[in-house]
């Protein structure tokens, strides 16, 4: 009989947090009576709006791209990304000493895009309903030579990610469950890695805006699903189907999907404001919003919640809080 080699473990994970000490952010883990008290439950919310690019994604892009041989680096990175990716790899290549060319929507907010390019990357646009991203800057980098650094769709960027939830169960302890945002799926499938190795119990719970429900309607027909563009304001979950590497992951670990409406995730964000003191960007706060909003089933006692990040300027972050776009 055969084991099939999972394609990040405890171990990678373990490495990449070594790989990242002094260079990213150990970020806080913040509790609230108050948010307690409304769910029902004992959270612990792990705040990577506080991290280096003001998001998680920092984590597994300098994981993957510090691991590029020196000839590599020497020729350049690409990436492509709504955002939080991109200012990651641009970031990333800067403390590497190398340049970044960024794939990115046209319609990627304004501050996302600012970030990217105030970090010295090149920014290349294309629309993203009727454009292909992955064949824009696999182009772009077979011109040039460069090398792509994938936002999701690779062992070291997902072990990068997963070092988020490694820092949390070792502040909170045991959890009961760890609630996630789900875009590609890179961040689920790294801090699910973790939380089954560390404390095989655990339940793992994505989140989705129900626009963009991919993930769901892949976990439960058993194979990637396709939906089309979401429009939602979670623009970092803006995706149509799971990467083929993290659902490999995420369909052994991770126990179920919830969906919440932009309302919902416009009111855990005027939460996370008004009670936390914390600025969220939509994507980040879907989490939050699946528990205000009752969304998640068989509500456990102790709970870990990953707030992504808060890359939201303060234009959209004011109409999104007063029920804009």
């Amino acid at each position: 009989m055969t084991t099939t080699t999972p394609p990040v473990t405890l171990d990678d994970v373990r490495d990449a947090a070594a790989r990242l000490t002094g260079v990213a952010h150990r970020t806080p883990v913040l509790r609230s009576r108050t948010l307690d008290a409304l769910v029902g439950a004992e959270v612990h919310l792990k705040c990577e709006n506080f991290q280096r690019v003001g998001a998680f994604k920092f984590r597994g892009a300098y994981n993957a791209a510090s691991r590029l041989a020196p000839e590599q680096l020497a020729r350049g990175i690409a990436a492509y990304s709504s955002g939080n990716h991109a200012q990651a790899v641009a970031l990333a290549a800067r403390e590497l000493g190398t340049t970044a060319v960024i794939v990115m929507p046209e319609d990627a907010p304004a501050a996302k895009r600012d970030a990217t390019a105030s970090y010295g990357a090149e920014i290349v646009t294309y629309d993203r309903y009727t454009g292909d991203r992955v064949a824009i800057a696999e182009a772009l980098a077979a011109e040039r030579g460069l090398t792509v650094v994938p936002p999701y769709e690779h062992p070291h960027v997902i072990a990068g990610q997963g070092t988020a939830a490694l820092e949390l169960l070792e502040e909170a302890g045991e959890l009961d469950a760890l609630i996630v945002p789900v875009g590609g799926g890179g961040l689920i499938a790294g801090s699910a890695t973790v939380a089954k190795a560390l404390h095989p119990g655990i339940r793992v719970i994505g989140v989705e805006p129900e626009a963009g429900d991919d993930t769901r309607r892949s976990l439960e027909a058993g194979h990637r699903v396709s939906v089309p563009v979401p429009r939602t304001i979670a623009d970092g979950q803006a995706l149509t189907t799971p990467g083929e590497l993290t659902f490999s992951v995420n369909r052994r670990l991770v126990d179920g999907v919830a969906l919440v409406g932009d309302d919902e995730i416009r009111a855990a964000m005027r939460f996370a404001f008004e009670r936390l003191k914390t600025v969220v960007e939509p994507s980040g706060a879907t989490p939050l919003a699946a528990l205000l909003a009752g969304r998640v089933e068989r509500l456990p006692r102790r709970i870990g919640v990953i707030v992504s990040g808060g890359n939201v300027d303060a234009e959209r972050f004011a109409r999104l809080c007063a029920g804009g776009d």
